[in-house]
C-alpha cells in the first residue's frame, strides 16, 4: 500500500511539473477563487525533489523615458534567490539591532535605517560587477553590507569604535570598502562624484560603470543636474539613481517635487521606473541600465520603494504618515515576504527552513554585534591617518600635526 501511494505522489508530482511555474500560480489562483483556500498551496516533499533549480517570473513593467526597457520575465536560479533572500533577511536584521542599540543610547548622532528598501542594494548589487563604483547618500548601512561589510563592520561604525569599517571615525553616514565611496553626508554631494568615478572608470579604460543613490528628497538639488549634463556631455558609464522612499525627511515627494517623475527628471537622459520592491525587477532592470551605461552613456534609475522607519532614529515619524500606512506595505509589499514566497511557490523551500534560515541570521547577526560591542575605542594614533593619500604627509602639516601651533 506505501509503494501504491508513493506511485502515486511520484506520477502526481510529476504531472504538477509538467506545466510550467506560471500556469501552477495561475491554477492556484483560480483555485483559491472557487474553494476559498490559501491562495498558495505548499508543494508535497516529493514535487519539491523533482523541482527545477531555475525558475522564471513575472515582474511589474518599468515605466519609461526615451528609451524601450527591459522585459518583464526574469529568470532566477534557486542557489541566487536564496543568497538574496539571506542577504535582505541579514540587513534587515542588522538594522533592527541597530535600532536597538540606538535606543539603549549606545548608538549617538544620525542613524538612518534602511529597513524596507533592502531589495534596491541585494538586487542592484545582484546586477553589478563587484568592482563597479558606488556612491550612496547618508542611508548606506545595507549598502555598505553588498558592498563587502560585514555586520561586525557596520555596527561597530556605528558604535564609533575599532571595530568600524571606518576605524570608528565615520559613523552611520561615513561608511566605506574598495569599492564603496562612501556614505556622505551633504545632500546630494555624493552625484557630482559619482559622476567623477564614472569619469575615471572611462579614462581607464575600464569596463565598470559608477552608481550614484540619492533619495526623492535630494533629486531637486542643482548639482544632480549638474552631474546630469557632464555625464552626457562626455557620456560617461554613469546610472543616476533616486531612490524614491516617498519622503525626504517629512515631506512627501508630492509637497516637495513639482515633477514627482524621477526617473524623467534628466530630460536628454533615458529613464526607468522601477519597482524596488521586488529584488528581481530590480536585478533585472539594473542589468539592463548597466549594458546601456556601458555602450551609450547616463541613464536613471527610479527606485521606487519605501522606508519602514523614520527619516533617522530622531525622527517620531507620527506627523506625517499613520501607523496603518506602514503595517498596509509590510503586509502587502514587504520584500522579503515577496521573494520568500516566490521560493515557496517554486518548491525550492518551506515556511518551516524560511523560519529556521531567520533564526540562524538572527543568531549570527546578534553574535557580530556583540563583538562589535566588545571592540576597543580606536588608538591614538589613528588622529592623523587618512587625511591625506598617505599617512605620513599628514605629520608635520600645520592643521593635521598637533605639535604645530598656528
Amino acid at each position: 500500500t506505501t509503494s501504491r501511494q508513493g506511485e502515486r505522489e511520484f506520477t502526481g508530482s510529476r504531472r504538477l511539473l509538467a506545466g510550467t511555474h506560471q500556469e501552477q500560480i495561475m491554477a492556484s489562483r483560480i483555485l483559491a477563487r472557487l474553494s476559498g483556500v490559501p491562495r498558495v498551496q505548499p508543494l508535497s516533499s516529493v514535487a519539491r525533489r523533482f523541482n527545477s533549480d531555475t525558475a522564471t517570473f513575472e515582474t511589474r513593467p518599468c515605466d519609461t523615458h526615451k528609451i524601450e526597457g527591459p522585459g518583464t520575465t526574469v529568470s532566477a536560479t534557486k542557489d541566487d534567490c536564496f543568497e538574496y533572500l539571506k542577504t535582505m533577511m541579514t540587513i534587515r536584521r542588522m538594522e533592527t539591532t541597530a535600532g536597538e542599540l540606538y535606543r539603549a543610547k549606545k548608538i549617538r548622532g544620525f542613524c538612518h535605517l534602511y529597513s524596507g528598501q533592502e531589495a534596491c542594494a541585494v538586487g542592484m548589487m545582484a546586477a553589478l560587477h563587484p568592482d563597479d563604483g558606488v556612491c550612496d547618500a547618508y542611508r548606506v548601512h545595507g549598502w555598505a553590507h553588498t558592498k563587502g561589510v560585514p555586520v561586525k563592520g557596520v555596527i561597530g561604525e556605528l558604535l564609533g569604535n575599532s571595530a568600524g569599517c571606518s576605524n570608528g571615525k565615520g559613523g552611520s553616514m561615513h561608511m566605506y570598502s574598495p569599492s564603496l565611496f562612501g556614505g556622505n553626508g551633504i545632500v546630494g554631494a555624493q552625484v557630482p562624484m559619482g559622476a567623477g568615478v564614472a569619469l575615471a572608470h572611462k579614462y581607464n579604460e575600464k569596463p565598470l560603470v559608477s552608481v550614484s543613490l540619492y533619495g526623492d528628497g535630494a533629486a531637486n538639488q542643482g548639482q544632480v543636474f549638474e552631474a546630469y549634463n557632464i555625464a552626457k556631455l562626455w557620456d560617461l558609464p554613469a546610472i543616476f539613481v533616486c531612490e524614491n522612499n516617498k519622503y525626504g525627511m517629512g515631506t512627501s515627494a508630492e509637497r516637495s517635487s513639482a515633477n514627482t517623475k524621477y526617473y524623467t527628471r534628466g530630460d536628454y537622459l533615458p529613464g526607468l521606473k522601477v519597482d524596488a520592491m521586488d529584488v528581481l525587477c530590480v536585478k533585472n532592470a539594473t542589468e539592463y541600465a548597466r549594458e546601456y551605461a556601458l555602450n551609450s552613456g547616463p541613464i536613471v534609475l527610479e527606485m521606487e520603494t519605501y522606508r519602514y522607519h523614520g527619516h533617522s532614529m530622531s525622527d517620531p515619524d507620527t506627523t506625517y504618515r499613520t501607523r496603518d500606512d506602514i503595517a498596509e506595505m509590510r503586509k502587502n509589499y514587504d520584500p522579503i515576504l515577496m521573494l520568500r514566497q516566490r521560493m515557496i511557490d517554486s518548491g525550492w523551500t518551506t515556511e518551516e527552513e524560511v523560519k529556521a534560515l531567520e533564526k540562524s541570521i538572527r543568531k549570527s547577526v546578534a553574535a557580530e554585534a556583540a563583538e562589535a560591542e566588545a571592540a576597543p575605542l580606536p588608538a591614538q594614533d589613528q588622529l592623523l591617518k587618512n587625511i591625506y593619500a598617505t599617512d605620513e604627509e599628514s605629520v608635520g602639516t600645520r592643521g593635521c600635526d598637533i605639535t604645530i601651533r598656528f
